[in-house]
């Protein structure tokens, strides 16, 4: 071994490779040394990027400039609220006082996340070098940079104080959209100076900085923003920057906000936020502002200015017509899951109903209009369209008694809208009608489960936890947002081909090149047969007609549209899912609150109101008409399968197995725990309406529905 490192000094190749090493070692000190920290008052001017823009599909009308009218106000380190200081220190880099730049553990950290993952995207997390990143650095994310934030944080440690550290930070760092420093912030949220922020107050400023957006009290994570307050607290308790007493002090203050203030240069805001929402996910906050991208959604402006338009109208009717001071709106192409309009309140800036907070992406019950992917499971199963349900009083409950036909903790025996029971229906006009409880009885066959898993499937992700639903979920016992429901329905529209819902088309770099584009991938979601057969009943005005007249707003006699209106439990909420082939529109009307409105149905609340958007949208697209479903040979189908109620009426559950319709009949329907109940309500009506009697004609009164007024 001793020889070979004696030949190796001797090698001519071990000199090179030394005089290389040297070479590279001094070039790197000399870079090092040439990296240079500009004069306090150059940090003080806050270097403010190319600004990202966020334009419509047209990639012309321009939405929003997200650096537009930047607001920032440096104040002296002095007037900032020790309380700020405190609790931004806690939650962003506790050891900032201790440490002489870098944290060394976090630094390793962050440079095996950006190799592992390529991306580059982990920076230092010491507020040393959030102020280097965001004062003197460029945007650019690569190796080199990295390395340069490392050394720009130690020097600048040595010709600044801590506090003089801790003032640029809290003077540039962004709040959210267009406030930057702690004093803006401080104004805008509170009305008040930075210097006047009680402890409360403070540990909410705090909690925005790590992802202002996703946190701002104006979107839709307000729990999400408490719980990060309640944790910038905890630290500060826990690093002895407050005592017990005023941690629970202010755990227990309620604060409150400023109304936001009127963004004159913004257009489609609530649409605009939930794109910048999505893509600071993607791409970070401080990426996404300062980049200089150009952003084309899928917004088609025409159809948002309309929107927006019969939104504050139906909004201001509705409210004095039907107490619902709210609503929200989305249009879809359902070929390709491109959100065309959005509005999430009648109006953005009207604080008073908190018209900043999205209702589109919000979650509320969704009343029968659920219904079709309940149904949608019997008809993947085999059932059919004329299957024979009953529309009797039942109790599902199998512990209660059969003739307690009560709900409550225990027992279930829902009722129908007009209190009414038709006795044997078809599962088209059961559905066309809306009527409950042969939905129940669809909600035991297709299983609670199956339902749940076809609904995500199609595109509603907020039911996650089947345990929590029941056999009342077909009656929209679970919360789900407009959107999610818009998108699924659209899978109805495009023939059973689901598209997971987008809001952008493309985005450009500061170049002009594309960094991203949306591409359309379709998962088949439905059978094109079942998807057929849903919109098959539910454009079928002559099923309807029984519940909701021959000319009611929901009948389109220029277009083939289907439509299913939806109204949840003490009148909270009232739906409506309207669809073309090429055109879906949802709305939702209620109170932010969560209040009851007046007790009136779907159809009569939002149906104007969506069918004012469709007549003025639908026209404008290429007419297209439904597919028919394929026939069925009756003679292949059992006689309940098939419409018939047969000579000796009998629940479903007499003639078919749930899992397997087109089977044999069961031999021991008995042992089905839902028979014994179904048969007593079958016989109960049967026996109380003289229903297949011999010497007694069927009261027709009885067994087709009136006509009413509203529908459901």
């Amino acid at each position: 071994m001793k020889d070979f490192w004696r030949k190796a000094r001797n090698s001519n190749h071990f000199i090179a490779l030394g005089a290389v090493i040297l070479l590279i070692g001094g070039l790197f000190i000399l870079w090092v040394a040439s990296l240079r920290i500009p004069a306090l008052e150059s940090i003080s001017e806050r270097r403010i990027d190319q600004s990202t823009k966020i334009y419509d599909r047209t990639g012309e009308i321009l939405l929003y400039d997200m650096s537009k009218d930047v607001r920032r106000e440096a104040v002296p380190f002095e007037d900032i609220s020790p309380y700020a200081k405190a609790a931004t220190i806690a939650i962003e880099d506790k050891d900032f006082y201790s440490h002489n730049g870098f944290v060394l553990s976090s630094f390793i950290r962050a440079v095996v996340v950006n190799l592992t993952s390529l991306s580059f995207s982990q920076g230092g997390s010491t507020i040393t070098q959030q102020v280097v990143k965001n004062s003197i650095l460029t945007k650019d994310k690569t190796p080199t940079r990295k390395l340069k934030e490392l050394i720009l944080a130690l020097k600048l440690e040595k010709v600044l104080t801590k506090d003089e550290i801790l003032s640029l930070y809290l003077n540039e760092i962004p709040y959210g959209g267009t406030i930057y420093g702690i004093e803006e912030a401080s104004r805008s949220f509170f009305g008040k100076s930075s210097y006047d922020l009680t402890l409360a107050e403070a540990a909410y400023l705090a909690a925005l900085l790590k992802a202002p957006t996703y946190y701002s009290p104006y979107g839709s994570h307000k729990e999400e923003l408490e719980a990060r307050k309640n944790q910038v607290l905890s630290e500060m308790y826990k690093n002895e920057f407050i005592t017990e007493d005023e941690r629970d002090a202010a755990l227990a203050t309620t604060v409150e906000f400023k109304e936001r203030k009127n963004t004159a240069n913004i257009r489609a805001a609530h649409f605009v936020f939930f794109v910048i929402e999505h893509l600071t996910k993607k791409y970070g906050e401080n990426t996404l502002t300062n980049s200089g991208y150009k952003i084309v959604t899928t917004l088609d402006y025409k159809i948002q200015e309309e929107a927006e338009r019969l939104a504050k109208e139906y909004g201001e009717l509705n409210q004095g017509k039907f107490d619902a001071d709210n609503n929200a709106i989305v249009v879809m192409d359902p070929k390709t899951g491109e959100i065309l309009a959005m509005t999430g309140s009648r109006d953005y800036f009207d604080d008073v109903m908190d018209g900043n907070f999205n209702a589109a992406t919000g979650f509320r019950q969704p009343g029968s209009t659920f219904k079709p992917f309940v149904y949608s499971v019997l008809l993947n199963r085999g059932f059919t369209a004329e299957t024979i349900l009953w529309d009797v009083q039942t109790q599902f409950t199998p512990s209660c008694a059969p003739d307690n036909f009560i709900t409550d903790d225990i027992c279930y025996s829902p009722g129908n809208y007009d209190d009414k029971f038709r006795g044997p229906m078809t599962i088209r006009n059961a559905l066309a009608q809306s009527i409950n409880v042969p939905a129940v009885e669809a909600s035991y066959l297709a299983g609670v489960r199956n339902s749940v898993k076809l609904a995500g499937d199609m595109g509603i992700k907020s039911l996650t936890n089947v345990s929590d639903y029941g056999l009342s979920l077909v009656l929209g016992g679970g919360s789900v947002s407009l959107l999610d429901m818009v998108t699924a329905y659209s899978a109805f529209a495009n023939d059973g081909l689901g598209n997971p819902y987008t809001s952008v088309l493309w985005i450009e770099d500061d170049n002009g090149n594309i960094i991203d584009r949306y591409s359309l991938f379709p998962t088949r979601v439905l059978p094109e047969e079942t998807a057929r057969t849903i919109s098959s009943i539910l454009s079928d005005n002559v099923a309807r007609t029984p519940g909701y007249g021959t000319n009611s707003p929901l009948y389109i006699p220029y277009r083939d549209v289907a439509v299913k209106t939806g109204t949840s439990d003490d009148y909270r909420d009232a739906w409506i899912i309207g669809y073309a082939p090429n055109l879906t529109i949802g709305a939702w009307v209620g109170n932010n609150d969560n209040s009851p409105m007046e007790k009136k149905v779907a159809g009569l609340i939002v149906s104007p109101l969506w069918r004012d958007l469709m007549d003025k949208v639908l026209p404008n697209f290429p007419e297209e008409s439904f597919i028919d479903p394929q026939p069925v040979d009756p003679s292949e189908l059992k006689p309940v399968l098939r419409g018939e109620v047969g000579a000796e009426p009998h629940s479903i559950l007499h003639w078919v197995s749930k899992d397997n319709p087109r089977g044999p009949v069961p031999s021991n329907p008995s042992s089905d725990p839902q028979y014994s109940h179904w048969e007593y309500a079958v016989r109960n009506w049967v026996n109380a309406t003289g229903y297949g009697m011999p010497a007694t004609e069927p009261n027709p009164e009885l067994l087709v529905p009136l006509p009413v007024p509203a529908g459901f």
